[in-house]
């Protein structure tokens, strides 16, 4: 067998080496001058791009809420704040086991499912990433201590100093000033993205709402420097942000707390006005809340337990609508002097009743039920004075609903005519285009007769009520209610030209007369049997130091019970409700007052009280003397002395 040796061909080898190795240096430079040009195309062409991508993720524009305007009194006096407050906030991207967190803050602070709901919508309307929004406001000290010893095991939560809206009077002004509560979804849809970026509240209603556009300001930015657990290292810049404008009211905070105090215990709302501006100088409501449980969001339970109570906190009485009774008496006898239905001295015999032509219906005169004999022969005076119902039900027959409608309407009635308070209702003002409008029937005789007592579908609030007394004070020279008084501590009151005409009468003595009616509602006219229904709960408890005019009104709520015995306590909810209007003094008056009390009984003696403790407060000095400002020109109308 022959063996063969195969012999290997060195060269033939070293050939294929060099060309692979060539082939993978080849290979290899073409891979690395890809790398080259890769490297240059990212660091030289796309090198802006990719810088700010970095500065993205080191970099961040943070919105800086500006500080909203301070409401203050006519006098300067606080009446809403910002005050520092310890506010827990989370940063979300640096949150890691955000639901852990949670669950730690409700051992240890109490963290409730509001609480959670409300964190969760902030988070929804946060519009800047890595921007801290608030979890808890005004933490107390020792809930500050408690997040702060487990800061380790809450990553991206932070204890911050911030402002926040405090309301320093509580509920004596909620619902005049109004407050501020959390943005909805829905509001925030028609606000300024931009310029609410950091800010969580808004005005929600009163002043608070409707110079929202002056009280919050221009937002401002910073532009930081974070590092990778999105702590803040550095300030780069900073765009200060424009506080809010700072806004003066026309409202006296002494004046309120006299009229909050006047009003005790009764439910009510009671407004005040200037009568040389019209300018609000009191609006109450009772009962009240406190604003400030809205401040960072109200709870549900404070919510419901707002919401539900049989007192209505919430409800606004002094903007709210009720029948004013006998205080538009003054308004329809001075339509009756200048449409020529009646003279001053044509009087009417009243028997304690009244009855339309060819109507079985009896009509029955305030008195009735005390009196059957009426108030005998009456002229206008008198009938105003003494609150005579037939003398107005005899005049209603002569004067349509319509010859109401269009005077009553010169004084207000049937609109708002605010500047700044759109949430007060317009009232009812009937005629008989309303009637064949909102219910589809034609007005019947009857309805006048009620319409002349302020009853059946007429509805008035205290603050139409406080504006008409303030017209007639004026003899028709208007001005149109407002809150604001000045924009600015320095800058000028404003001077608004009204939208309403000044009333114009046919003879203007008129006015005198009729005012002089109303003071002899309040003043002695001479003895028992020819006194003022108010006099003996106000004039004749205490003299007054100035000529008050005044009119009272007492208005059914609903008709008693088919089973209800006389001589039984009246329950609450069928107890009439009392009005009384007033303006002072009466030869230069300088406040008009509308107080309304809810299911109070009697005009004269639970509201007129009330509306005189209102004008001392406002009139007299410490020594109980009209105060000198407050001293007329002129000499009194009348006797203001005791009985």
């Amino acid at each position: 067998m022959t063996e063969h040796h195969i012999l290997k061909d060195h060269n033939q080898e070293r050939k294929l080496f060099l060309s692979r190795l060539l082939i993978g240096a080849g290979i290899s430079a073409l891979l690395l001058c890809g790398l080259v040009v890769r490297m240059a195309y990212l660091q030289i062409a796309k090198h802006a791009y990719y810088s700010t991508q970095s500065d993205n993720y080191r970099i961040h524009t943070l919105p800086v809420a500006p500080n909203r305007g301070i409401i203050y009194d006519r006098n300067g006096v606080i009446l809403a704040e910002n005050k520092p407050s310890y506010n827990l906030t989370v940063v979300k991207e640096n949150a890691r086991g955000m639901q852990d967190s949670l669950a730690l803050l409700r051992d240890l602070i109490g963290f409730s499912a509001d609480d959670e709901e409300k964190l969760q919508n902030r988070l929804k309307r946060r519009a800047v990433p890595f921007s801290s929004v608030p979890v808890l406001v005004d933490l107390s000290e020792a809930e500050i201590a408690s997040v702060a010893v487990n800061q380790f095991r809450l990553p991206g939560f932070a204890i911050e100093a911030q402002l926040v809206r405090h309301y320093p009077h509580g509920d004596l002004l909620a619902h005049a000033l109004g407050y501020v509560g959390s943005i909805t979804e829905d509001e925030m849809k028609t606000l300024d993205a931009v310029n609410y970026k950091g800010t969580d509240e808004i005005g929600k209603n009163g002043v608070e709402k409707f110079y929202e556009s002056l009280l919050h300001g221009t937002v401002g930015y910073e532009q930081v420097e974070k590092n990778a657990s999105g702590r803040i290292m550095q300030v780069l810049s900073r765009t200060d942000p424009v506080a809010g404008q700072d806004i003066m009211l026309h409202l006296d905070v002494n004046l309120q707390q006299a009229a909050e105090a006047a009003l005790g215990d009764f439910k009510g709302g009671i407004i005040a006005l200037d009568t040389t501006t019209g300018g609000v100088l009191a609006m109450v409501s009772k009962p009240s809340f406190d604003p400030n449980l809205f401040i960072g969001g109200i709870s549900r339970t404070d919510f419901a337990r707002l919401n539900s109570s049989k007192d209505t906190p919430l409800f606004n009485r002094a903007l709210a609508k009720y029948a004013p009774g006998s205080t538009i008496k003054p308004f329809l006898g001075l339509a009756a002097l200048d449409t020529g239905l009646r003279t001053r001295d044509y009087a009417v015999r009243d028997a304690g009743y009244f009855q339309l032509d060819g109507s079985r219906h009896v009509y029955h005169d305030w008195t009735w039920w005390s009196n059957r004999s009426g108030h005998d022969l009456v002229s206008m005076e008198r009938a105003i004075y003494q609150s005579c119902d037939v003398y107005f039900f005899d005049l209603a027959t002569d004067m349509s609903i319509d010859t109401m409608h269009d005077f009553l309407a010169k004084f207000g009635f049937g609109a708002n005519t605010a500047v700044d308070i759109p949430q007060a209702s317009k009232g009812t003002l009937p005629s008989r285009q309303w009637k064949l409008a909102t219910i589809g029937e034609p007005w019947y005789p009857g309805e006048t007769v009620n319409s002349s007592i302020g009853q059946g579908y007429t509805e008035a609030t205290p603050l139409q009520l406080a504006t008409a007394a303030m017209v007639m004070a004026n003899h028709g020279k208007w001005y149109q209610p407002a809150m604001v008084k000045r924009i600015g501590l320095d800058g000028e009151d404003r001077r608004l030209t009204s939208a309403m005409p000044d009333v114009q009468l046919n003879n203007d003595d008129d006015w005198n007369f009729i005012g002089g009616a109303m003071a002899k509602v309040v003043h002695r006219n001479g003895g028992y049997r020819d006194d003022g229904t108010a006099y003996d709960y106000i004039a004749g408890v205490k003299p007054l130091a100035y000529t008050m005019a005044g009119k009272s009104g007492t208005a059914q709520v609903k008709a008693m019970p088919a089973d209800f015995r006389k001589g039984d306590a009246v329950p609450e909810e069928y107890r009439d409700n009392a009005l009384f209007i007033a303006f002072a003094p009466v030869e230069a008056p300088r406040i008009a007052v509308a107080v309304f009390v809810e299911h109070g009984e009697g005009g004269s003696s639970v509201a007129g009280p009330i509306a005189r403790q209102i004008l001392d407060a406002y009139l007299l000095g410490s020594e109980g003397a009209l105060k000198p400002e407050f001293i007329p020109a002129e000499p009194a109308l009348l006797s203001a002395g005791a009985p």
